[in-house]
């Protein structure tokens, strides 16, 4: 760090490089932040995995956000002040994450507000939430029970509710678009677009690849859309079109949709190979990078693929073998945003399990791991006599951008870095958070100060350069 200040402060390098050799230096540095937690007021006794491999009560953790479990969560982009989470018991909770005074200092988060199972609200699992585009005063949730709500966030109350007759795996809102139309991937094969300015069914987007388990709309065009199925397939939609489909991804074509596609002479329309598919399994995770330049599709076929959004060429990256993905859900992932790092610099966050992959984009190499993610079987053993046991993942992750927005760069939660903070939801029902360790971070010290006897060495070292110190500082020095 201090070569950097010396290279910006004699003109070496400009601010913009300075910032972002900075920020690619603490997206890389992201650590577990356990000192905040989150209460959602449930009791009960923590179930943990003991080191033999039996399930024993851990009286030490009572704390849940969600006592059965986080499935999704939601960050508004605005302030990134707004936190909703959605249970597998139906149940919504709205978090401040201003709430802290001292955000520098440990928290324990307490709802602001919720919204219990009733035949008004959810019957069953929420299985996906998003803000409004526009304005934090809204906010969408799907649901295992088949339907789509829409919510005012300041009084947690019900403004819209769309029966959709499939099971709701996963939904998308344009996040610069004024069509509003909400895409939604359920069991049917046909995604379904729901209009809330006249709170109908509009369209349907159909196809034979079978269920839709992901949805993801560019940030780039309004009317083009992506979409993962069961099947393998990503197609990608131009709603404004009544054949819909303007191209397929194909993992076999690094050349692109230009070379995919094949011209029909009688109809003039282009046909796709009936072949081309994305992954060799259920495709359940996509993205865009925020600039709309790439998208990024994930599958259960343990492959994570980066694809060019201009040409739909493969891009041939490699994410290496560690990559785990079996859940028939839809899996969040995001990319960093544009301008935190240099051009073709830009990191992936993906949530493999029971940890976090941090890696690069463009070349797929592991960045670095995010683990403590709690035990591998957790549950609950609630005070009414009841015991719940899971399989600990993780299912949904969120950023918070820096001045909170959950795309932006800027001051966030953590000791005022630039580059974010990360929120994660696990089946344990915690909601974790991660930030950027700083250079000389305090509790970092603390925690070297524990192993091995260093803390006597570093202390000795630290007495001595303060003892030099005070002696300068003491003693009156002149010139001549």
């Amino acid at each position: 760090m201090n070569h950097l200040l010396f290279d910006r402060s004699s003109g070496r390098i400009g601010p913009n490089v300075f910032a972002r050799l900075q920020t690619t230096q603490l997206l890389h540095s992201f650590g577990p932040a356990p000192g905040f937690r989150f209460d959602g007021g449930e009791r009960g006794t923590a179930v943990r995995d003991d080191e033999d491999g039996s399930v024993a009560a851990d009286p030490a953790s009572t704390l849940w956000a969600h006592q059965a479990g986080v499935n999704a969560l939601a960050l508004e982009r605005f302030d990134g002040r707004i936190l909703v989470s959605g249970s597998l018991d139906a149940s919504i909770k709205i978090w401040d994450l201003e709430q802290c005074g001292n955000p520098s200092k440990s928290h324990t988060y307490k709802p602001v507000a919720q919204i219990t199972r009733s035949n008004r609200a959810h019957k069953f699992g929420i299985t996906h939430l998003s803000f409004y585009p526009f304005d934090s005063a809204a906010f969408l949730s799907t649901s295992y029970d088949l339907t789509l709500k829409v919510w005012a966030t300041d009084r947690a109350s019900l403004s819209a509710s769309f029966s959709l007759g499939s099971k709701v795996y996963t939904h998308a809102i344009s996040p610069i678009a004024s069509h509003l139309l909400v895409a939604c991937g359920t069991q049917h094969p046909a995604v379904r677009l729901i209009d809330l300015r006249s709170g109908s069914n509009v369209q349907s987007l159909s196809s034979n690849a079978g269920a839709i388990l992901a949805t993801s709309w560019s940030p780039r065009h309004e009317h083009v859309l992506a979409t993962g199925s069961v099947n393998g397939v990503v197609n990608i939609w131009d709603i404004r079109r009544a054949s819909g489909v303007i191209g397929m991804l194909d993992k076999e074509d690094n050349l692109g949709l230009y070379y995919n596609g094949l011209l029909d002479r009688n109809t003039g329309k282009t046909r796709f190979r009936a072949s081309a598919k994305a992954h060799s399994a259920p495709v359940n995770g996509l993205t865009w990078t925020d600039d709309g330049a790439y998208i990024v599709s994930a599958g259960h076929d343990r492959r994570i693929r980066c694809w060019d959004a201009a040409t739909g060429k493969n891009t041939l990256a490699s994410y290496g073998p560690s990559i785990r993905n079996s859940q028939l859900a839809s899996v969040p992932m995001f990319t960093s945003p544009v301008g935190l790092t240099h051009p073709g610099e830009e990191l992936l966050f993906w949530p493999n399990e029971t940890e976090i992959l941090v890696l690069d984009l463009h070349d797929g190499h592991v960045i670095t791991k995010l683990r403590g993610t709690g035990p591998t079987i957790s549950g609950v053993r609630s005070t009414n006599g009841s015991q719940r046991t899971v399989r600990n993942r993780i299912t949904s992750i969120v950023w918070r951008g820096a001045g909170g927005g959950g795309g932006s760069s800027g001051v966030c939660m953590g000791g005022g870095n630039m580059a974010g903070a990360i929120y994660s939801a696990h089946l344990d029902g915690q909601i974790r958070a991660w930030t950027p360790r700083l250079e000389g971070d305090d509790a970092e010290d603390e925690d070297e100060d524990t192993v091995d006897g260093i803390g006597e060495e570093r202390a000795r070292k630290r007495k001595a350069l303060d003892d030099i110190f005070r002696g300068l500082m003491g003693r009156k020095i002149t010139f001549t």
